[in-house]
């Protein structure tokens, strides 16, 4: 398995990485770093980047005081979005095409970044949600991880038949969650109760080292389940249902706020470096500002995959610059590679389709050649990936992006120009169209020896479930509540 996905990675060397000398002065510094990815919110869902209803104070804060991407992409979904940031390359080449089914498992032979950070002596810790997989084997303790405290699937409460689901009857009010592979009844708002968990973690371990910390609340997720009284000064001025999403990233940057005034009481900024981002396009928000893009989350076009990205360090970086190139995703694990000194095998650095972003975080104007991104929105039927190539998908670089919606819509859009996507200009630029189309094409030929998830047996019963029936008894009538009280 492992040679071929060598094989079919390599003329993605010229598309993706393209490793740019970087400064001395980041080189092997060794950071704290804490990442910070919600689920569903998307770039124009913050106040800093236009929204006129919503207010974030604290990410506002962080804005100024961060190297911010501005045209960072992810996925056009949640865990092919994680898989590629875990791994620094394409999401499909990692078997994941969907976030359901079993093909949101993250293949067992990828090295992946906490294993990598381990290697550089940092304690690694997850807060929230994983998503690469329910089954034992495939859980972030047995992949680099010291702390874990998850939900399963991709949502609490989230069920669906095979692997992918969650605790039963779980909720987003008093979650039950998985703490090192056992099953603890909380108490609070489930976005709280990650932060908090992740704030007396990082106190646990400031003192011994260097730490990452994985970030990942469900919010601002379906179901829109905010805390109470978060969506009221929304309500009349949006939609319902924007007023609820408003109110969960109203709450998340509550939690940022009380991240950020501990690692000033700790005195933590200098020697930390703190990113935000999010996992996909909004999923909700669009309907009301979407700073200008087309599509939101699981579409191919800009709105379904540009996302926020601000990445602070204390004295270290630059404060309130904007880094206009095309970035991704791909860049977090190789960047992360520089920033820690990690020296990597060959065979694995040789799976990388990112570059590091350290030349960028020491200078937003250094050179950074034009590259490629695909995206591909996938979830076709299982077992039907050869009918799933010219569905929901777009490749594009600086400036130029062809969005296939289907083998009979297809156009180009000059972003330069249309950053907005309204005018399809495939007969003014068919050399362009043809172009890219042609690398498309190498694309998908390449990755379909590692769509390994694509016939997987699904087991008869949740993992989670069978775990957490095991742990209290059941299922059924003598299934047994948590015992309560065991975190506050």
């Amino acid at each position: 398995m492992r040679h071929s996905l060598l094989a079919t990675l390599g003329f993605l060397v010229l598309l993706g990485n393209i490793h740019a000398a970087a400064p001395e002065s980041l080189i092997n510094r060794k950071p704290n770093i804490i990442l910070i990815m919600t689920d569903d919110q998307g770039y124009g869902d913050l106040a800093c980047h236009g929204n006129p209803i919503l207010k974030t104070p604290n990410l506002d804060q962080l804005h100024r005081q961060s190297v911010r991407f501005t045209d960072f992409h992810v996925s056009p979904t949640c865990a092919p979005t994680r898989s590629a940031l875990m791994t620094g390359r394409h999401e499909f080449f990692n078997g994941i095409t969907h976030t359901i089914f079993e093909r949101e498992r993250l293949r067992l032979d990828a090295t992946i970044l906490p294993q990598m950070l381990k290697q550089q002596g940092y304690r690694t810790g997850i807060f929230g949600k994983w998503h690469l997989g329910d089954e034992d084997a495939y859980q972030p303790q047995k992949r680099g991880f010291d702390e874990v405290f998850i939900h399963g699937a991709g949502g609490i409460g989230q069920t669906y038949a095979g692997s992918c689901g969650d605790a039963p009857g779980n909720r987003y009010f008093d979650p039950v969650i998985r703490k090192n592979g056992q099953f603890v009844k909380t108490s609070g708002y489930c976005t709280d109760v990650f932060f908090d968990e992740m704030i007396r973690w990082v106190d646990s371990q400031r003192k011994q080292g260097p730490f990452f910390a994985y970030v990942t609340p469900n919010a601002p997720h379906a179901p829109l389940d905010c805390p109470v009284g978060s969506d009221e000064p929304y309500r009349g001025k949006v939609p319902n249902p924007v007023a609820k999403f408003y109110g969960m990233i109203a709450n998340i940057d509550t939690n940022m706020g009380k991240l950020m005034a501990k690692l000033r009481e700790w005195e933590l900024e200098t020697n930390t470096l703190l990113i935000f981002m999010t996992d996909n396009g909004t999923a909700t928000g669009s309907q009301v500002f979407n700073a200008g893009m087309r599509g939101a989350k699981g579409t191919p076009f800009t709105g379904g995959t540009r996302v926020p990205a601000f990445w602070r360090w204390t004295g270290t970086l630059p404060a309130g610059v904007d880094v206009p190139v095309l970035t991704c995703h791909w860049d977090i694990l190789p960047t992360f590679v520089e920033l820690t000194g990690h020296q990597p095998k060959p065979e694995w650095k040789a799976t990388w389709q990112g570059r590091s972003l350290v030349p960028l975080l020491q200078d937003p104007k250094a050179n950074w050649p034009d590259r490629i991104f695909i995206s591909h929105v996938g979830r076709w039927k299982n077992g039907e990936a050869a009918t799933g190539r010219d569905v929901q998908a777009s490749i594009r670089n600086a400036r130029w992006q062809l969005v296939i919606q289907n083998p009979k819509k297809i156009e180009l859009f000059d972003l330069k120009n249309d950053p907005g996507e309204q005018r399809n200009v495939m007969l003014e630029h068919p050399e362009v169209a043809a172009e890219l189309r042609a690398e498309f094409n190498r694309w998908w030929d390449a990755v379909q020896p590692n769509l390994v998830n694509e016939s997987a047996k699904p087991p008869a019963i949740n993992p989670f479930k069978e775990a957490y029936w095991r742990q209290f008894g059941g299922p059924g009538p003598n299934q047994v509540p948590p015992p309560p009280g065991l975190l506050r």
